[in-house]
């Protein structure tokens, strides 16, 4: 008998601890006649063998989770370990590891039985043991680690001893392909969920039109993030891809309850979802079957909707509830400590603790054999004539460079916006790129900050438009109170062109959210992929200078001084002195890819002393010299940002008067003068040469 037919014939029964409901299998056998039905899968044997390999390698891969927690090795003969087998320090979220497997083996079964792959995206980056330890054992690893990691007991023991090893090479960078978090080195991640709630506010925006994707939720994010509930207002089939949500409930934080628990469980957050827009539908989280159910039904109900010519918004969109108890599967769930170490001990130290350890693989055991059938079942990719889940469309993004008009460079010693003229700029730029996906993150403040012909041409997207308000329900402009949220808007967007605006106090609030984009396309750098999404500007105006009439606590540079911090490279922080430079710096961003630019922009009138050639040599070279000359000046005046330029220019004049030589030095870019921090930044910053032009030794 095949491999295929021997797992056909017990699809029902589960394995390990996995076990099916009958409103599991009633579900899935109802799913899998219809998929027979519409030719999606050949017929109903080849999907219950896909059903009976997802148990078999999600029991596997928990028990690798638990070793990656505990153990220096594992045994694939299914022997128990010793107390040398196990880390003198165990490290590891466990228990949303653990809860993780069936969710990632669940989606990979809801791809194999429609013969499509998805994307997906994680919140809870600190459970990414699960994804290494099923890309492991199915073959689907990064480049960094091929020929390290594989389902072989070497290559699984090289994964499980490497596993917070903290190894460092001699630059001091992580000596293995392995993080504590999602990060460039697991294949197929295309953010670190380091901060919780971040990716439910972007999963929405991330598929574009003929893509799917999978978005795997923290219920603990359920109480750190607002505007996760807001995803039916910005969903269009026109224009958005399929996203479908699935909350792993394990009802546990780190030290209590999550707030759903504490509230009514899984009955009490279907409600609430209900109430804002969703369609829910709870699911066993403990069973691969259930999610992937649930994952294919949702796309099927997005598709349909998608399909009709009456589309009307909202659309109730599906939400995946996958309640769970934390760690399942393994000793010590359902506790507080399943967070971190589920045992009562060290298994290195404690006898008790290595018992449970031992009976806790051993109740997950699948024989080397019937592994390899599973894994060989499940990787139909060949079959379907798909890519591999680390190839999905949104792990890849490089759209196509967009056309930059030339602005219309404003006269010099002519006052003008500089936001008005990034304003006519960005309209331009969208006219001319009808090819890109347009999102820009608004705070509610796109008019008052002198974008108001921007706001007239792309709207704000809203369900049910206001009459001769700039609204629609297509509109580009995502706008809430919230700057996390209309921020992620943007930033997930990677297929297309983006922009956020906000006053320089308020966005600060967004600093968690560019930081991790920035630290994840930092990291792919360093390993030699770099980011093909084209940069994302955020513009920053109703600044320090002047907004002097509002509250100290509306005069705050905190944004821009804390990007100085980051790797210059890629967190670009700009401050343009006029309407020129501004324009200059935008399309210097869009020309870019892989960076998150800063761009402190004047929304008052200022004086233009910057003509089309110069203003492009100053984003070039990111400091340029205005008045004077340095080679001869007793004092050298260094201003970065209009008004600073304007009170250095009066000084100079001031003391030329007095018969003081001076100059004055701009500086657009102060990231672009620091002492390089590696070689990257290095190729990024002014060479020595160049430094001593602007800042000639005396």
């Amino acid at each position: 008998m095949s491999s295929q037919a021997n797992l056909a014939t017990d699809w029902r029964a589960g394995y390990g601890p996995i076990a099916h409901r009958s409103e599991t299998i009633e579900r899935m056998q109802a799913l899998v006649q219809r998929l027979v039905a519409q030719r999606r899968i050949a017929d109903e044997a080849s999907a219950h063998a896909l059903l009976a390999a997802a148990d078999r390698v999600a029991c596997t891969a928990m028990s690798v989770v638990a070793h990656m927690t505990y153990a220096r090795r594992i045994d694939r003969s299914g022997c128990p370990l010793g107390s040398d087998d196990f880390k003198q320090t165990p490290e590891g979220h466990t228990g949303g590891s653990l809860n993780m497997v069936p969710a990632f083996v669940g989606y990979l079964l809801a791809n194999a039985l429609t013969g499509t792959t998805r994307g997906w995206l994680m919140g809870q980056g600190h459970c990414v043991a699960a994804i290494e330890a099923v890309n492991a054992l199915t073959g689907d690893v990064s480049a960094a680690q091929r020929g390290r990691y594989d389902r072989s007991e070497a290559g699984l023991s090289l994964l499980i001893a490497d596993f917070y090893s903290y190894a460092i090479d001699k630059q001091g960078r992580p000596a293995v392909p392995l993080g504590s978090h999602a990060g460039p080195n697991t294949a197929g991640a295309i953010s670190e969920g380091g901060y919780l709630g971040f990716a439910g506010l972007q999963y929405v925006h991330t598929p574009l039109p003929g893509e799917s994707l999978v978005a795997f939720l923290s219920d603990g994010a359920f109480e750190e993030q607002r505007g996760s509930d807001w995803a039916p207002r910005w969903w269009r089939a026109e224009d958005c891809g399929f996203a479908i949500p699935v909350m792993i409930l394990n009802g546990r934080r780190i030290e209590q309850r999550t707030q759903i628990v504490q509230e009514g469980g899984a009955t009490w957050l279907a409600e609430d979802l209900r109430h804002n827009g969703f369609d829910p539908v709870i699911v066993d989280g403990r069973d691969p079957m259930a999610i992937a159910w649930a994952i294919v039904e949702a796309e099927d109900t997005l598709s349909a909707f998608a399909a009709r010519s009456d589309r009307r918004y909202p659309v109730k969109l599906p939400y995946v509830i996958a309640e769970t108890e934390k760690g399942f599967g393994f000793p010590g769930a359902a506790t507080n400590a399943a967070h971190n170490l589920p045992l009562n001990g060290n298994p290195r130290e404690d006898a008790q603790a290595r018992e449970a350890f031992n009976a806790g693989a051993a109740a997950l055991f699948v024989p080397e054999s019937e592994l390899e059938n599973a894994l060989t079942v499940l990787a139909n990719h060949g079959q379907s004539q798909r890519s591999r889940e680390s190839e999905h469309p949104m792990a890849l993004r490089h759209p196509a460079s967009p056309h930059l008009p030339m602005p219309a460079w404003a006269p010099t010693e002519v006052s003008g916006s500089a936001m008005s003229a990034l304003d006519r700029w960005f309209v331009e730029l969208v006219q001319a790129n009808p090819q890109l996906r347009i999102r820009i993150g608004n705070p509610d403040e796109l008019a008052s900050n002198k974008m108001g012909t921007t706001l007239a041409l792309l709207k704000h997207r809203v369900n049910v438009p206001e009459p001769g308000a700039p609204e629609s329900t297509d509109g580009s402009v995502v706008t809430a109170l919230n700057e996390e949220a209309v921020a992620a808007a943007a930033l997930a967007n990677k297929g297309g062109l983006n922009l956020i605006v906000s006053y320089e106090a308020f966005a600060v609030k967004m600093l968690g959210l560019m930081r991790q984009e920035i630290i994840f396309a930092r990291r792919q750098k360093e390993l030699g992929q770099p980011p093909g999404w084209i940069s994302v500007p955020l513009i920053v105006t109703s600044h320090t200078w002047e907004n002097s009439k509002n509250e100290q606590s509306h005069q705050d540079p905190t944004i821009g001084e804390a990007l100085l911090g980051e790797m210059s490279d890629t967190a670009r922080v700009l401050f343009p002195v006029d309407a020129n430079t501004a324009c200059a710096a935008l399309r210097a961003v869009y020309a870019s890819r892989g960076q998150v630019a800063c761009v402190v922009v004047s929304k008052r009138d200022t004086p233009n002393h910057f003509n089309a050639a110069a203003a492009q040599s100053l984003i070039e070279h990111g400091a340029a010299h205005v008045a004077g000359d340095p080679a001869t000046a007793q004092l050298q005046f260094v201003a970065i940002g209009a008004y600073q330029l304007e009170e250095a220019l009066k000084a100079h004049a001031r003391l030329g008067h007095h018969g003081f030589t001076s100059c004055v030095t701009v500086a657009i870019e102060p990231g672009r003068l620091r002492i390089p921090r590696d070689d990257l930044e290095a190729a990024f910053v002014l060479g020595d040469e160049a430094l001593q032009a602007l800042f000639p030794p005396h």
